[in-house]
């Protein structure tokens, strides 16, 4: 197993980088394809969320498969490899297993023990499968990866450690408050109708809200939506085109906005429009931090990403957090804004216009990075370490595997081949004879071969034992292209990875 992963995350990169990183669907599908034309690669799958991007691949060398993985990360996400690689992280063989099971256990979300992500995975190893660059590492490893998840879910409690983006966003918005109180009457927009802004919207009518509005740019979406949610009878529901979301938003209490979109979808002065204030961008709200940034950083998110640079990243996300974290204020808020997306699809600068609170990305991960860990996150590292240390050994078994069926199955044709001679030699043994021959010269091979056979299984699944196979193929001089053969049957088993 050479099993590498090249990836950035909210960990490791600011969100205005992680912004312009961010891969649309052909995006990953074109990176998957020329990862797996690059020489070091021979599998690929790349798992890209709202707040990761990570290529996952089976290598052959390590540091040229660093520096490809790098440059194909740089060359389809838009950003220049000089300011990207400082913000990746590179995890190699048992630690890029950990890594991804720790990922599908919800311990390296922004929320600790979200769910959301299981699906995620699920997707990648879809997409993988649908254009056959992920093979039988990334196959075994992806749905083992779901596996650790789901157990982890299951056995433990880690998600009472945190919630997930939509819960713990409302509970942020509500300040203090039970949801379901602060939620109860309120109106709501919600703009996209994907993974994320369904759940939000679904989150919304179990809280109580006396309505639900979607607006979706596939009109069908919407309404499939709309339709879901009216089968709970709990809220008034109906979609609305995309361009009614200005109408909707001067009704709206709640807006929670989740799309695709690479732009902005709700800027600062189409909220104050709707609220119906006065909004100068040079403003600032009471009390807030003055920055030392341009206008244009606090006006508009695509012209402070464009003034950012990998040298003063660190500075402009000290700024960009001062500067787009709620602000208090003593009268409530007249409008709540949710913004899940990534990119974000709410200008930064809505939450300096009166009456707006704004909740986004950034600051959810800065509120739960301070949020309390629960002690059922330690039983989940304990699954996490046991369930790797299980793969490895699986891993290196596997490995061995076609090797050892290919010597069985030489050993056989050698029998064939000898039993085919006696009867050349002896044409006058009855079929009786025969077969007590050919038994015999059996079990004579079978009991030569099962003791180190047997054997090398257990070698091979330890920790650097990897080169038995090797070691077995040399010694019997077997053909690589039958050992190549048997690896491939495997692989095409259908029943193969079934759980």
């Amino acid at each position: 197993m050479s099993l590498l992963v090249v990836g950035l995350s909210h960990r490791s990169a600011p969100v205005s980088v992680l912004e312009r990183a961010a891969l649309e669907a052909d995006a990953r599908t074109k990176l998957l394809q020329d990862t797996l034309a690059a020489e070091p690669a021979t599998e690929a799958a790349v798992l890209a969320t709202c707040n990761r991007i990570e290529l996952y691949a089976d290598v052959d060398k390590f540091h040229a498969g660093v520096a490809e993985l790098s440059t194909l990360l740089a060359q389809h996400s838009g950003v220049g490899l000089d300011e990207l690689t400082p913000y990746l992280y590179v995890h190699y063989e048992d630690r890029a297993v950990h890594h991804l099971f720790s990922v599908a256990c919800g311990l390296d979300s922004m929320v600790v023990g979200e769910g959301q992500i299981l699906g995620q995975i699920k997707d990648a190893l879809a997409l993988g499968q649908e254009l056959h660059t992920a093979g039988r590492l990334l196959n075994d490893l992806f749905q083992q990866a779901l596996r650790v998840g789901k157990r982890a879910h299951s056995e433990t409690g880690i998600d009472r450690a945190g919630q997930s983006l939509v819960t713990f966003g409302l509970e942020q918005l509500a300040d203090g408050a039970e949801v379901t109180a602060w939620a109860a009457g309120k109106r709501a927009l919600v703009i996209g109708a994907g993974s994320m802004s369904s759940l939000a919207a679904a989150t919304l009518v179990r809280a109580g809200v006396a309505e639900i509005v979607v607006a979706n740019r596939t009109r069908a979406r919407a309404d499939r939506l709309v339709e879901i949610l009216g089968q709970s009878g709990r809220s008034a529901a109906r979609a609305v085109p995309m361009t009614a979301v200005p109408d909707e938003l001067t009704r709206a209490d709640v807006v929670v906005s989740c799309t695709g979109a690479t732009g902005l979808v709700l800027s600062a002065e189409a909220v104050a429009r709707a609220l119906g204030v006065d909004f100068d961008v040079a403003e600032r709200a009471p009390g807030a931090p003055v920055s030392t940034a341009p206008v244009e950083a606090l006006d508009q998110h695509a012209a402070w990403v464009e003034n950012g640079s990998a040298t003063d990243a660190a500075q402009d996300r000290a700024v960009r957090r001062a500067d787009v974290r709620p602000v208090a204020s003593a009268a409530p808020a007249r409008l709540h804004l949710l913004d899940l997306a990534m990119p974000r699809d709410i200008d930064g600068a809505a939450h300096r216009v009166e009456g707006v609170r704004l909740v986004d990305i950034e600051s959810l991960a800065e509120a739960s990075a301070d949020a309390p860990m629960a002690a059922d996150v330690d039983l989940v590292r304990t699954i996490v370490s046991d369930e790797v240390a299980a793969f490895g050994a699986a891993q290196r078994a596997a490995h061995i595997t076609p090797t050892v069926v290919a010597l069985r199955t030489m050993a056989a044709d050698v029998v064939a081949g000898e039993i085919a001679r006696l009867d050349g030699r002896l044409p006058d043994l009855d079929e009786k004879q025969r077969a007590e021959i050919t038994q015999t010269v059996r079990r004579v091979v079978d009991k030569l071969l099962h003791a180190p056979t047997v054997r090398v299984k257990q070698l091979a699944s330890e920790p650097g034992g990897a080169g038995y196979a090797d070691a077995l193929r040399e010694l019997f001089d077997l053909d690589p292209q039958t050992v190549a053969a048997v690896s491939r049957a495997d692989l095409n088993d259908p029943n193969r990875g079934r759980s």
